[in-house]
């Protein structure tokens, strides 16, 4: 299973890919991104885009191991955090 420490980064970037577009409320944050808890207000009802462990059995799994998909999940989430202390 995907461990994810819930800071929040990844719903306040939609806006930076195409991908997760759809779920841009205008300002580059997820339309379900409650900033005042850090966490998602459908996060049992969530997009698949939005959950790590589906989205590897529904799209990559032929495609490249558990392993291999987490650590570049893994590699994103550093980078966003790398990027936010850069700040």
């Amino acid at each position: 299973m995907f461990v994810c420490d819930k800071c929040g980064l990844c719903c306040m970037k939609v806006g930076s890919s195409a991908i997760y577009s759809i779920l841009d409320r205008g300002d580059g944050v997820c339309k379900y991104f409650n900033s005042a808890s850090n966490l998602c207000t459908i996060y049992y009802d969530r997009p698949l885009l939005c959950n790590v462990d589906e989205m590897y059995k529904a799209h990559f799994k032929d495609k490249m191991s558990k392993e291999e998909y987490y650590n570049l999940n893994y590699k994103v989430c550093k980078q966003f955090k790398q990027r936010q202390k850069e700040k």
